[in-house]
């Protein structure tokens, strides 16, 4: 992408949020924040879409990975303790004419459960999208919950013809549309994300072996995730 020339206080913001004005600080993570930011995505994944979770261990192969955008990768702190974070790598865009574009994706994004509905996710998303903004993506995509998302000015990609890869209109691939008129230039679009959001069960109780034990047990939420992903927009 176009490279901007950035200051690091260009890279920090600090958010008022809610009724209560809520302090938050939104700085990019560093190498001392990879086992906080592990642990909050754990905690606040667990049980959530499956017995357990296993997007503390996307956390952790994200950062090495060849598609990883530590630029737009943040955490949000209260008083000085993390609470939230987002992380981005590319994606792509393919129009029915063959042509591939870059864009970005997010995910995981988190917080910690003692600390949600205050604002923080909104915070993390306003800062790092005003950065992609700058740094010339056309757009950030990503698979996530309509409910979450559509308040931050996502579309269903049936309303910008972007498909997944296999055609279908997943209820779940969201657009944020960050230079407009873009996606009309071409009525069709495959959204392509990166491979490093692919790995093995396995591998995931592997790592996961590395943290305190939690419980893992069935959840309405997982029920509700089941129906989202099988759901598509025609």
């Amino acid at each position: 992408m176009n490279n901007t020339s950035e200051t690091m206080a260009d890279r920090n913001a600090t958010f008022y949020q809610g009724i209560d004005g809520l302090k938050v600080k939104v700085r990019p993570e560093t190498q001392g924040d990879y086992r906080t930011v592990e642990v909050l995505t754990r905690d606040a994944f667990w049980n959530l879409y499956r017995p357990g979770c296993d997007e503390h261990y996307t956390t952790h192969l994200i950062r090495n990975h060849e598609d990883f955008l530590p630029d737009l990768t943040f955490v949000a702190e209260v008083d000085g303790q993390i609470v939230g974070s987002i992380m981005y790598a590319r994606s792509w865009v393919i129009s029915e004419h063959g042509d591939r574009v870059e864009t970005a994706t997010f995910g995981p994004l988190c917080v910690h459960p003692a600390w949600q509905r205050r604002g923080i996710g909104t915070a993390l998303i306003d800062h790092s999208r005003a950065l992609a903004t700058q740094k010339g993506y056309p757009a950030i995509l990503i698979m996530g919950d309509p409910h979450n998302y559509c308040k931050h000015g996502f579309k269903t990609g049936r309303d910008v013809g972007v498909s997944a890869m296999n055609g279908s209109y997943p209820l779940g691939l969201l657009v944020l549309t960050l230079r407009p008129g873009f996606f009309a230039m071409c009525p069709r679009w495959t959204f392509q994300t990166s491979k490093v959001y692919e790995f093995d069960a396995a591998e995931v109780e592997a790592y996961d072996a590395n943290f305190p034990p939690k419980e893992k047990k069935h959840h309405y939420s997982q029920d509700l995730f089941s129906m989202l992903v099988r759901a598509v927009v025609t």
